[in-house]
């Protein structure tokens, strides 16, 4: 116990629903809208003081539970989840550090009523445990927040042995061919000392995405944001491409990353990455590509910095040799890497990087980059197209994790407007110049939102009453 520990007081839930200006595949879905769910939760401290601290998360139906079940059934699904959970943590009679109330709740509460949500579900029906997490971050980041606005200190300068009661080897075991030690050491440990202002952003090339003139449908908005690629490229700066795949076609997905390869070589672009969307089933399928791209077109293979989660998102029980796939590039985890524990076992079966989210929970993507910078892993900090307040724990984690190259950002892409109110205070986080994002705005103790200066008029909440 620690006299900085909290318990929780107050929880507010609210829903706001955004309309996307392009259509964005994820794998073998495609998202045109999104539900964010947004949470205020007021703490008290044990001398009686109190703060309230807020997060956010897209309920990003498609990537997190992909199916042939109707959009307006998982989304409604995981509205409803999310409502349970603002009321399991109005209850929830846990204290501490939010690390270690953020875990306590994932391993007990979020269990058990994931099962209890589950249970009179058909198989289609049934609810992923990483859409379960998508539902409990929201509540997890304000939880952080507001821990950071009570003691009145940057959130990032609470993880240690200060503020923390438990340490490392508490969470986490090393993996047994490492000489790793977990004992005495806390997540400020593993964390960028000097953290940067600015960082490289990553541009989203979706599936559907026109690359030229030839692609395009009529369909396209004009409503001044850039449609083309080599537009985003011109108006952004922007110096790295992710390139979204298929993961079923091989002819598609190597034409693909020649196209956009092409045009980034003509337009000055230096970094790919390839994301084949969980699809594959056969290493073999990623080496063909690389293999051939290596031959045909040696500039664009060098390029490929690294090759994000082919292979599905259940790790353990697609236990894949990916070996071979980690000797051509760096393969990073990314829909299996909510649980540093599937860090462990993606370790032992060649993947060498991990993409971390907030939107899995800020205090599970803490003990995931912990074992992974002491296992000599390499980080990323991935999108899940976070606009909003979203967008700031999002970037701050990617600035204190020292990642591999800068972070992934693409809200600006398919609904800029819904950020308008947030960059009137943060303008760098919700406009990439130069290839950047800018956060020297952000101040303050928590997140440093600067939550009172932008104003956002927010709905009737689904759960609970302002405090």
């Amino acid at each position: 116990m620690k006299p900085t520990d909290i318990t929780i007081k107050n929880v507010v839930l609210y829903f706001i629903p955004i309309e996307a200006r392009m259509p964005l595949k994820f794998g073998a879905s495609v998202m045109t809208q999104v539900s964010c769910a947004r949470a205020c939760i007021t703490v008290e401290g044990r001398t009686g003081s109190s703060a309230s601290g807020w997060g956010e998360t897209p309920l990003a139906v498609e990537w997190s539970w992909p199916s042939t079940q109707p959009y307006a059934e998982r989304n409604d699904a995981m509205q409803a989840f999310c409502i349970q959970l603002a009321e399991a943590w109005q209850l929830f009679e846990g204290s501490g550090h939010p690390i270690e109330m953020g875990i306590d709740f994932q391993e007990d509460r979020l269990k058990m009523l994931h099962e209890a949500f589950n249970i009179n579900r058909s198989e289609s029906e049934t609810l992923p445990w990483l859409a379960a997490l998508v539902c409990c971050s929201l509540f997890d980041v304000a939880m952080h927040d507001a821990f950071g606005v009570l003691h009145n200190l940057p959130v990032y300068e609470t993880y240690n042995e200060q503020f923390m009661s438990r340490d490392l080897a508490q969470f986490l075991t090393p993996a047994e061919d490492a000489s790793v030690s977990f004992a005495g050491k806390y997540p400020e440990e593993y964390l960028a000392s000097s953290p940067p202002q600015t960082i490289p952003v990553w541009h989203l090339v979706g599936g559907k995405d026109p690359l030229d003139e030839s692609e395009l449908t009529g369909s396209e908005p004009d409503d001044g944001y850039p449609v083309l690629l080599a537009d985003w490229i011109e108006t952004d700066g922007l110096n790295c491409l992710k390139v979204k795949l298929r993961g079923d076609d091989t002819a598609w997905d190597y034409g693909r990353l020649v196209k956009v390869g092409n045009l980034a070589i003509k337009h000055g672009v230096d970094w790919l990455t390839t994301d084949f969307n969980c699809q594959v089933t056969n290493p073999t399928y990623v080496n063909d590509i690389l293999d051939r791209l290596v031959w045909e077109h040696p500039r664009i293979y060098g390029m490929i910095l690294y090759v994000e989660q082919p292979f599905p998102h259940d790790l353990e029980a697609n236990q894949i040799d990916t070996h071979s796939v980690s000797a051509r590039k760096p393969l990073f985890l990314d829909e299996s890497s909510h649980d540093w524990r599937l860090v462990k076992l993606g370790r032992r079966l060649g993947w060498t990087g991990v993409a971390l989210k907030t939107c899995k929970t800020q205090s599970g993507a803490l003990l995931s980059l912990c074992f992974a910078k002491a296992h000599g892993m390499t980080l990323m900090v991935q999108d899940l197209t976070n606009p909003m307040l979203a967008m700031i724990p999002h970037t701050l984690l990617a600035a204190h994790a020292g990642t591999i190259m800068g972070v992934e950002s693409n809200a600006m892409q398919f609904y800029p407007e819904a950020s308008i109110t947030e960059a009137t205070v943060h303008p760098g986080l919700y406009q990439r110049r130069d290839g950047v994002l800018d956060f020297s705005t952000l101040r303050g103790p928590g997140f440093g939102y600067r939550i009172e200066e932008i104003g956002r008029s927010l709905p009737t909440p689904a759960y609970g009453e302002p405090a």
